[in-house]
């Protein structure tokens, strides 16, 4: 098929066909060249055969002179475009259906299975193996190297079929295992659905003059989900189970938790876990309540007309309430909100209405609202500081986000995905042993009290991860971090604030690794933990015994 001739930037004719791009360098490139042809009639589609940073330069190159409506990727490529570029970018997602399928063929093949998932398991599949006797080795990646160091592990643990998407498959069989590729043609179908009527609505607003600069648009996108948030403890499932449940709502929600807790991550968690904000591209619209002087607050918030007061723009302003109108608007730090703005902000969610500071006109608003708060609001409802009628308002859907001292079993992989992610940043690899060196600096780490909770642990990783790219051969360890980071030197000979699950499941006795199994059922990843070894290791002790 020849190649179609670009497509020039017009936004005033809606009769062109939607523009869409399909990005792989794995073999969904093949399902993809599949797929085009039966939507051949309805969009101008054109695959990119490239990655990563190499597909990002690509697309904003060519968006300066071409038109492209919506993207479509899957899996770790996908999410790295998503989060760098302001052209939609629809990733196709492996139903229920495909994963079964998949771990079907998988068991004709052999009996020792592998999957391998993007950023989070599926805990669901548990009670799969359980039920029909399969045996299902899960793990998650973060990067190309980290893919590559599950699958060796996988591999020495005995398992001889990987399920996953391209990158996976390709990698799998590099290593010499039976690869089994986890989508069907109705899940990639599914997506291009999504992105024709993302680009057909686009193009709508578009010709009805709504259309909105690039740079701004990009400002009003939810670039977290609900796999950005890591941890395997109750509390961390029991929100991630809340999530998805209020994200079927529109009722506003009420965050609360201490500074660093990811108040905003969950919020626009809940925003993307709502299919019609994905679909329709919906706006994600932020603003810190406390940053911003009442004054201007007030201007952000409801917008002004022409004239309004000195300095205001020509023909106006549109307000944050506008701006988010169909999709979420998000008051972080409403505690600090002054009480004249509480009574009009009161007034919006009551009339679903706005007025424009100096204007008279209404304007309609469909917004949901979510709100943040790492103060006590009810304490300060009783001291006449924020308004209670508004306060009950807000409260419809509450959620109250743990301190990482209160679950100490997520530091460690919360520490690990923070590191991996930052050295990827950075373009650099993780040392194969990366998980065992985090492991064996899990007292100094439970140690520290981290009142800045996940986003100290994030800064701090972010600041080792230069040091360990700079020194690629630097191993990281206790003297290391207490080196880079001096505030731990303290923490080091105090008592520990947070016993991670790591150090506290640490063996008193000197049982054997045979023990240690049986002690755990056979469970390896189990007893790796409570050992305090890696997977990699504790294979090798076996082999060795």
């Amino acid at each position: 098929m020849p190649p179609s001739p670009p497509a020039t930037r017009d936004a005033s004719n809606p009769n062109q066909k939607p523009v869409i791009w399909t990005v792989s360098v794995s073999r969904l490139s093949d399902l993809f060249r599949d797929i085009t042809l039966e939507y051949d009639d309805r969009a101008i589609i054109e695959p990119i055969h490239l990655g990563f940073d190499e597909a990002v330069r690509h697309i904003r190159e060519r968006m300066e002179t071409e038109r492209c409506d919506a993207v479509i990727a899957a899996g770790s490529n996908g999410a790295y475009l998503k989060s760098r570029l302001s052209v939609p970018v629809v990733i196709a997602k492996a139903s229920g259906f495909d994963v079964l399928q998949a771990l079907s063929r998988a068991r004709q093949i052999t009996p020792d299975i592998g999957i391998i998932t993007y950023q989070s398991t599926m805990p669901v599949l548990k009670e799969f193996q359980n039920a029909f006797g399969f045996d299902i080795q899960q793990r998650d990646y973060a990067t190309e190297e980290d893919a590559r160091a599950q699958i060796n592990e996988l591999k020495a643990s005995g398992v001889k079929a990987i399920v996953g998407a391209g990158l996976i498959t390709d990698l799998a069989e590099e290593a010499g295992l039976a690869a089994v590729f986890v989508y069907s043609a109705a899940s990639i179908r599914q997506a291009f659905d999504d992105a024709l009527e993302i680009a057909l609505l686009t193009q709508l607003e578009s010709s009805r003059g709504h259309n909105r600069s690039a740079p701004l648009a990009d400002t009003l996108r939810a670039k977290h989900g609900l796999n950005d948030l890591r941890g395997d403890s109750t509390m961390m499932e029991t929100l991630r189970q809340a999530i998805v449940l209020y994200a079927k709502s529109q009722a506003t929600v009420l965050i609360q938790g201490e500074t660093g807790t990811g108040k905003e991550l969950v919020a626009q968690a809940i925003h993307r876990e709502n299919p019609r904000a994905i679909i329709g591209n919906k706006p994600f619209v932020a603003v810190n309540c406390g940053a911003i002087a009442e004054s201007l607050l007030e201007s952000e918030l409801f917008g002004y007309e022409e004239g309004a007061f000195t300095g205001s723009r020509r023909g106006g302003h549109a307000g944050l309430f506008e701006a988010a109108h169909r999709g979420t608007l998000f008051l972080d730090e409403i505690g600090e909100m002054p009480l004249a703005l509480q009574t009009r902000l009161l007034r919006v969610l009551e009339e679903r209405e706005v007025v424009r500071v100096g204007g008279t006109r209404p304007i309609a608003v469909n917004v949901r609202i979510i709100c943040a708060t790492h103060c006590d609001l009810e304490q300060r409802v009783r001291e006449g500081r924020f308004r209670a009628d508004l306060f009950y308002r807000l409260a419809v859907l509450r959620l109250t986000l743990s301190p990482l001292r209160e679950r100490p079993e997520d530091l460690i992989s919360l520490a690990e995905w923070c590191l991996k992610k930052a050295l990827a940043a950075l373009g650099a690899r993780p040392h194969p042993n990366l998980h065992a060196e985090i492991v064996a600096c899990a007292p100094l780490l439970g140690a520290y009290a981290w009142p800045g909770n996940a986003r100290e642990v994030r800064n701090l990783m972010e600041r080792l991860a230069l040091f360990l790219a700079a020194e690629p051969l630097q191993a990281l360890s206790p003297a290391f971090i207490i080196g880079i980071a001096p505030e731990f030197a303290q923490a080091s000979i105090a008592t520990p604030r947070i016993a991670t699950a790591t150090s506290s499941a640490a063996p008193q006795t000197t049982e054997s690794i045979a023990q240690v199994l049986a002690r755990f059922g056979g469970n390896r990843e189990a007893a790796a933990k409570h050992l305090g070894i890696s997977r990699t290791t504790l294979w090798r002790k076996i082999k060795n015994q």
